[in-house]
């Protein structure tokens, strides 16, 4: 079993940046997949980022590639999302997981992902 709490959200000035954390507990954290959605009002959930148990591997969505940066700490039980040069359209709740999938494609995917954190909020003002 694993728990996520996500931080580090906020609100920021289009163009500015922000770091989320989640912090897991559990011995197993270095073992699994974590991956960052997030969820804007009135849509659906979607991929934004993920990383391999080991860092070894990252993978983004095209709307965030060279903006966002995946990264974990495995001995503080933490992932991480740098957000720079943010815009008003990645405004929304934004969630990690962790999953035991590998590959860029089923990493894309929230089935892959069996544990869930609460969420936190980015609001990003133009």
């Amino acid at each position: 079993q694993v728990q996520l709490v996500e931080s580090g959200g906020g609100l920021v000035q289009a163009g500015g940046s922000l770091r989320l954390s989640c912090a897991a507990s559990g011995r197993t954290f270095s073992t699994y997949t974590m991956g960052w959605f997030r969820q804007a009002p009135g849509k659906e959930r979607e991929f934004v980022a993920a990383i391999t148990w080991s860092g070894g591997s990252t993978t983004y969505a095209d709307s965030v590639k060279g903006r966002f940066t995946i990264s974990r700490d495995n001995a503080k039980n933490t992932v991480y999302l740098q957000m720079n040069s943010l815009k008003p359209e990645d405004t929304a709740v934004y969630y990690c997981a962790a999953g035991r999938g590998v590959g860029q494609v089923l990493v894309r995917h929230q089935s892959t992902y069996n544990f869930w954190g609460q969420g936190t909020q980015v609001t990003v003002s133009s």
